[in-house]
């Protein structure tokens, strides 16, 4: 059998035309397994093409295993064509024993499905309606395409190769150098790029420090109402959580020592608590600090947004007061940047940089090694410096716009100003149901959350989070008539 001259489709070379009409014969039987195929010069002549293009063909079926070639022989089909090597084995099948039960989680694992994270369940895996009111978004409308693109362009150019193996699992050196100077500038924050670990999003930070910090049964604080990563990474190390409230001045140090004294580690997220917003006092981070140091206690410092600071100069952060050296600095590139690049990192203590990088090492190995180089080409030529002074005027426009635009909802939903984030609070009366609310509001593309799901020990109190970074004021407008009708 020799392929039939057809017109081929257009824009499709010669030799690929040709590959796949000889590998479709082979795959049909057409082209039985160990048949000698025609010289080139033969194949040449009844198709019409030039001897060049049929090389070409034979080239490319005999690098992907189609055809195997003999010295002074000939050109042979494969007796083992790659479609077997790549199909796994059907008949072959293990009986099942009869009365062993049905499979089931362990404790801890069942205690993580029961964990809803935050906006996720409700957008992934599709495209959402629209942009209202999606928390932990960033301006993604306004973000700097053309820049990105073209420093992504200059990297493929320069270095594809160079990117394309592996790397130092704490990181590319680049990138953790920029970073060691961002936090040093922005939260004050003195460490050496030694002491940064590059990470795959905070939530793989957050899921490092419970790993390498805590030990099965130990207990840790957690901010309640809190942030539910924070929770699924303390489950997931079986740490026993201590929930302690919140309140204006931020976590409750007072409480938390109160209810666990010999805790081995605290979550905190001291800029602009998650979910309420609250920043902490200084009081409060005195307290901690000096609570860590002298229970040889560790406290993880999830910064997750205070780029974001609208009003006055930001506290600096935990780390940067720390004298006991008892604090884990926890960054994140997906509120400044975007939350798909999936890049995190977190500044150690230098005696436990070396755990981290061993936790690191037996994961995932690195991040990207592409997206941690373009991210450093970023960052050192000033882009994002000037990111972020742009999107803090966006955000604060979009955060009045927002007040603006639910001042009708007045006493159904009542929405404070902040003095900071990506989100606001809309409190609801007591009686409310937020998580039907949500429901209702999501099933027309409204993705506003609620905060009950956040609490842990404390009485929920009902109230919803509206993101408004992310939004666009044309899906902010039509946002809130789906909400007025959702809250009925």
């Amino acid at each position: 059998m020799t392929p039939r001259r057809n017109a081929r489709p257009a824009g499709t070379p010669a030799y690929l035309v040709l590959y796949e009409r000889l590998r479709a014969g082979i795959l049909s039987g057409q082209l039985a397994a160990g048949s000698r195929l025609p010289p080139s010069r033969a194949l040449a002549a009844e198709t019409g093409l030039s001897r060049n293009t049929v090389l070409a063909a034979l080239a490319q079926l005999e690098a992907e295993g189609y055809i195997v070639g003999r010295r002074g022989s000939g050109t042979y089909v494969a007796s083992v064509l790659p479609e077997h090597m790549l199909t796994a084995g059907t008949r072959l099948r293990v009986p099942a024993r009869p009365g062993t039960g049905a499979a089931t989680l362990s404790e801890r694992g069942q205690r993580l499905t029961q964990i809803r994270r935050m906006p996720l369940p409700a957008v992934i895996g599709r495209e959402p309606k629209g942009t209202a009111f999606l928390i932990g978004l960033p301006a993604l409308d306004r973000f700097p395409f053309e820049t990105w693109t073209r420093l992504h362009t200059e990297r493929l150019r320069r270095s594809a190769a160079r990117l394309m193996t592996y790397d130092d699992p704490a990181g590319y050196r680049p990138l953790r150098e920029a970073i060691a100077a961002h936090v040093g500038t922005s939260r004050g924050i003195r460490c050496s790029a030694d002491q940064v670990v590059v990470t795959s999003g905070s939530q793989q930070a957050l899921e490092l420090c419970a790993r390498i910090l805590l030990d099965p049964g130990d207990a840790a604080w957690l901010e309640d109402p809190g942030y539910l990563g924070a929770r699924a990474a303390l489950v997931s190390a079986g740490a026993r959580l201590v929930p302690v409230p919140v309140d204006e001045e931020g976590l409750d140090v007072a409480a938390g020592i109160a209810r666990e004294p010999d805790a081995r580690l605290a979550v905190v997220t001291p800029s602009y608590q998650f979910p309420l917003g609250h920043t902490m006092s200084l009081p409060r981070r005195i307290a901690l600090i000096e609570w860590a140091g002298s229970r040889n206690a560790w406290i993880v410092e999830d910064d997750y947004d205070a780029e974001f600071h609208y009003v006055g100069r930001p506290h600096a952060a935990l780390a940067a007061i720390d004298a006991h050296q008892r604090v884990v600095y926890v960054g994140t590139f997906s509120k400044v940047l975007f939350p798909g690049l999936r890049l995190g990192y977190l500044v150690a203590p230098p005696h436990l940089v070396d755990g981290f990088v061993a936790a690191r090492l037996s994961t995932d190995i690195h991040a990207s090694l592409f997206d941690q180089a373009v991210v450093a080409d970023f960052m050192t030529a000033g882009h994002l410096t000037r990111h972020l002074r742009r999107m803090r005027v966006l955000h604060r426009e979009r955060q009045q716009e927002l007040l603006r635009l639910a001042e009708p909802l007045v006493g159904a939903l009542d929405l404070a100003p902040s003095n900071g984030g990506l989100h606001l609070i809309g409190r609801l009366h007591p009686s409310r149901d937020d998580r039907a609310i949500a429901r209702r509001a999501v099933q027309d593309g409204v993705h506003v959350w609620p905060l009950s799901t956040h609490y842990l020990g404390a009485e929920p109190r009902p109230a919803l989070l509206l993101g408004y970074a992310g939004t666009t004021p044309e899906d902010m407008r039509a946002g809130i008539r789906v909400l007025e009708r959702a809250l009925g």
